[in-house]
């Protein structure tokens, strides 16, 4: 049988997307290419493992039978050459992540350039959404893996804790709160408050904190996405209160974090992936690397 590790990640590719279009957008080939591919595969089988219409493109049932194995021969071949320096420089596919905007900077930026240096070759999608979004995508498998903090809950998620990420006040270093070594929730009521729209996991958070106070702000101004909230709050428009992770460096020109007490209020960060589901060995490499310890919050 003459198919090599490019016809098995096509196949799976279509396989996963459903789309011979949306594979060969993962595989940064062409769809003739990627169809090719598949053909190669089939033919070394002597078996159809596809069904393809002008509408859509369903497994075949030997094709459904053939999908775990073909990702165990795709994974364990790659595990082979990861521990070989020359290969692992040369090792090749895309890993998508799923992550919540507060934590982009604080995770992804140190972590993407490690991982570029020692695989070159893996590409890596960062799919930048809210909680709810990140979860969906990664319960759906549009991504390998997620980093948010809701679904520790959810019976088809695993949930793997990182670190505690309190919620801080958002303020310029020339507002009368910036002076102060922590807020309680009440003394924001005075100030124009920027918040986070509802439905966000973050706002929930908030919502709960606000309940424990029977105080309220009334907000001059709603964001969608904690980045946004922050620049408001650096142009001047008020206070907001966001996860510390989502914040500027301590020395930063304009803004500061003050803490928030009465009640304190954080969250678990933690990677999230398919119960069930093992990933794969490029997607494994970023994963594991995110895990390592990174030390606590200052």
């Amino acid at each position: 049988m003459k198919f090599d590790l490019v016809d098995i990640r096509a196949f799976l590719a279509v396989a996963d997307l459903s789309s011979f279009r949306a594979a060969s957008d993962a595989l940064h080939l062409s769809q003739s290419a990627v169809s090719r591919r598949v053909d190669k595969l089939e033919a070394a089988l002597g078996v159809k493992l596809l069904d393809r219409t002008t509408r859509r493109v369903e497994l075949t049932s030997v094709g459904r039978s053939f999908v775990p194995r073909a990702r165990n021969v795709l994974n364990e071949l790659e595990s082979a050459l990861v521990g070989v320096q020359d290969i692992a420089q040369r090792l090749s596919g895309l890993v998508t992540i799923a992550c919540v905007p507060s934590a982009v900077g604080y995770f992804l930026p140190d972590i993407i350039r490690r991982f570029h240096e020692k695989y070159p070759q893996i590409r890596v999608k960062v799919i930048d959404e809210s909680s709810s979004t990140v979860l969906t995508t990664v319960a759906r498998g549009d991504a390998d893996f997620g980093l948010t903090y809701i679904g520790t809950h959810d019976a088809d998620i695993d949930f793997t804790p990182l670190l505690e990420d309190p919620f801080v006040v958002a303020v310029r270093r020339d507002h009368p709160l910036a002076k102060k070594r922590s807020v309680a929730w009440e003394d924001l009521e005075g100030f124009d408050f920027i918040s986070l729209a509802q439905g966000s996991g973050n706002r929930f958070l908030m919502d709960q904190a606000w309940a424990q106070t029977g105080h309220r702000p009334r907000w001059l101004c709603e964001v969608q996405h904690v980045p946004a909230l922050i620049s408001l709050v650096e142009a001047g428009l008020g206070v907001g209160v966001v996860p510390r992770l989502a914040m500027p460096p301590a020395n930063h020109a304009t803004l500061v974090s003050v803490k928030l007490k009465a009640p304190a209020l954080s969250r678990t960060l933690g990677l999230i992936h398919r119960r069930g589901r093992s990933l794969s060995v490029v997607a494994t490499l970023l994963f594991e690397l995110l895990v390592q310890p990174r030390g606590r919050l200052a």
